[in-house]
């Protein structure tokens, strides 16, 4: 067996080599931590990227290539603007939406027909979803064809990866929500597919229908992920994701 202090001293090599890994300072940018005078650890870490996300909002430069419609198309402020329209329309929707079996087509249907502008405000959130999903993925194509996704940036691509995903998610959530028949099937299919995961699959259909079958458990189980669940975990990775884009030296130049 290895004496103690021969392997303190080899757990002290191996952190060591964690810490100067290209990963490592791709997702903690430990530099930034030492130019502030702080002495790395988790705490100080958390303390500066708090900082550095409130301070980077607004750069103190933007390069002049990042400005230019042709290059970056705007899609990132698209995809933002978007989440943003969503979220003010998604409010409206939540005063006259019933998430029951028996009243949420009926609030759907009152909603299109009684509510003053509220058809508008239904379509307004519904293309804005579905615009939120092609500009979402056009950006990500963007970044791909630019190479934006290679270091000191593989760790913001990641990020950006789980936001498409995220973004995916809320489509899906919300298009089960008018409890058609369009919905019935799409929850029967999503559910189906969900329970064929690997080991887990029947437990993770189970939670995902509140039960063995669909019923009025699965509609609210749904209804919370898309309106809290769903858009608070997008808004925290958003948030690191533009905090990152400002870390990394804006937006990245042309090939």
């Amino acid at each position: 067996m290895d004496n103690p202090s021969v392997a303190k001293e080899k757990l002290g090599e191996l952190d060591d080599k964690i810490r100067g890994s290209q990963a490592w300072n791709s997702i903690f940018r430990p530099g930034s931590i030492f130019k502030q005078g702080y002495q790395d650890s988790p705490r100080n870490r958390s303390y500066v990227i708090m900082n550095s996300i409130l301070y980077h909002l607004h750069p103190v430069k933007v390069k002049r290539h990042a400005v230019k419609v042709s290059y970056t198309l705007c899609l990132g402020g698209i995809s933002f603007f978007l989440f943003i329209l969503l979220t003010v329309t998604g409010i409206f929707l939540m005063f006259f939406y019933r998430p029951t079996t028996t009243q949420a087509w009926n609030s759907i249907y009152q909603l299109k027909t009684s509510v003053t502008f509220g058809l508008l405000v239904r379509n307004m959130h519904r293309w804005a979803a579905h615009l939120m999903v092609l500009s979402v993925f056009l950006h990500m194509a963007r970044v791909f064809y630019h190479g934006a996704y290679k270091p000191p940036r593989e760790f913001n691509w990641v990020i950006g990866i789980v936001l498409l995903l995220l973004t995916l998610l809320l489509s899906f959530t919300g298009y089960l929500l008018p409890w058609d028949q369009l919905s019935l099937w799409a929850v029967t299919v999503g559910t189906n597919m969900a329970g064929y995961t690997p080991v887990f699959g029947n437990q993770v259909r189970f939670v995902l229908l509140g039960g063995n079958e669909i019923g009025s458990n699965t509609l609210i189980r749904w209804y919370v992920l898309h309106v809290l669940m769903l858009p608070f975990v997008i808004v925290i990775f958003m948030a690191v994701h533009f905090w990152r884009v400002r870390k990394d030296g804006g937006i990245s130049g042309p090939l």
